[in-house]
């Protein structure tokens, strides 16, 4: 007889918060709507704590301390770690931890503490709720956290912490307001459930539904809709491939409000160093895919041999002119380097540097143009074997 494979355990806590509280969010905010109602501040102070606790996360927890795309201030920090807390997420620690593995191990059902490889609902929350050993702390990979004093205090702290923001917090504000139900259920409960859930689409839809302009080689997608659900991270399938860039939706038009509360600390002095990719990586690995997509289909496509040969030409002009972006930015680094040891030679080599570097960055610039042509004509390719595919 084969035996029967049990699951691992129930984690009777976590089962009581991620499946307890909606249903009690379900049951007792719309009875209590329905028989005293909630006004306008208690809904306004839903959404502040909403959007304080959800970029404490993303701005914190994610870009700041998982992924070190930018530097923040202490003051900063502990804004994140008192609001972060109050997201019910766990600790700075565990969470950037946790999120440290999936990035490596990205669809790796052993390793990824919530791959998509699972199905939806494992990724979405199922992790959660037993204990399933690739979810075990293993904080070998977070040694720089364990040496900042924020992350430290925080993990510590953690329980005290989040109880005072969830429960804490909402009845100060309850009692100040005269409607300390109404205040904890639509404060407290209703806005941790959405935050919570929140948080949870970019491990499970963001890695079903969308699209994946930059890479295929994880199940991670791009989904305008998701970012502005979630503050900017929808854009996942950048994410996964650029993830020490401090945005995740890199064009002006794109909803990233963390993004863009990054760059306001930034120009307030509590922010600095923030990561950007430079844009030829970006159109890099856009044409990277294009090229892989456009030989996959020319190896169905009948009498594609003129295509495939203007495909082998592009590409070997793709790859001649990553060749020279990647010499430019040697001699670029190297101008830098003698810049410094020159610091007190005469003006004159100093306004020759000057000059050598403008001339640098104006050619890297023409590389970067000339990717994005390239693009065009791709597309221009693609739209030539979708037409050959179509029956006469």
């Amino acid at each position: 007889m084969t035996e029967r494979k049990t699951k691992p355990d129930l984690i009777r806590i976590n089962a009581a918060i991620f499946i307890g509280l909606p249903l009690a969010a379900l049951l007792l905010v719309p009875a209590w709507g329905i028989y005293r109602g909630f006004d306008t501040f208690q809904w306004l102070w839903a959404l502040a704590f909403l959007y304080l606790n959800g970029m404490s996360i993303t701005g914190g927890y994610h870009r700041l301390w998982a992924h070190k795309a930018y530097e923040a201030s202490p003051v900063l920090k502990w804004l994140y770690a008192f609001w972060g807390a109050g997201a019910l997420q766990n600790s700075i620690l565990i969470w950037a931890s946790d999120h440290r593995r999936h990035h490596r191990h990205v669809d790796d059902n052993e390793l990824d503490p919530y791959s998509a490889g699972r199905g939806l609902w494992f990724s979405h929350m199922g992790w959660m709720l037993r204990e399933y050993r690739s979810s075990e702390n293993d904080f070998s990979n977070a040694k720089d956290l364990q040496r900042d004093p924020v992350v430290v205090w925080q993990h510590r702290h953690y329980v005290p912490l989040t109880v005072f923001m969830n429960l804490g917090l909402p009845l100060l504000l309850g009692i100040w307001h005269g409607d300390i139900i109404g205040t904890l259920l639509l404060v407290g409960l209703l806005r941790l459930v959405i935050n919570h859930h929140v948080t949870f689409f970019i491990n499970s839809l963001a890695h079903f539904w969308g699209s994946r302009p930059y890479t295929e080689a994880n199940s991670a997608r791009d989904n305008g809709f998701l970012a502005f659900l979630t503050y900017g991270e929808g854009y996942h399938n950048f994410h996964h491939i650029f993830q020490t860039d401090y945005r995740n939706g890199i064009r002006w038009w794109q909803w990233d409000p963390t993004k863009w509360m990054i760059s306001l600390c930034s120009r307030l002095g509590l922010a600095d160093n923030l990561n950007r990719v430079p844009d030829f990586k970006i159109q890099r690995a856009l044409l990277d895919t294009e090229f892989e997509r456009a030989r996959a289909r020319l190896e169905s496509a009948q009498n594609g041999e003129s295509l495939r040969e203007v495909l082998e030409r592009e590409y070997q002009e793709f790859t001649e002119s990553i060749n020279q972006w990647t010499a430019l930015q040697a001699q670029r680094y190297g101008r830098k380097k003698e810049q410094l040891g020159g610091a007190f030679e005469v003006k004159r080599l100093h306004l020759q540097q000057k000059w050598e570097h403008a001339a640098l960055r104006t050619r890297l610039k023409e590389l970067e143009y000339s990717l994005k042509m390239q693009r065009k004509r791709l597309s221009l390719l693609m739209q030539q074997l979708q037409l050959q595919a179509q029956p006469a």
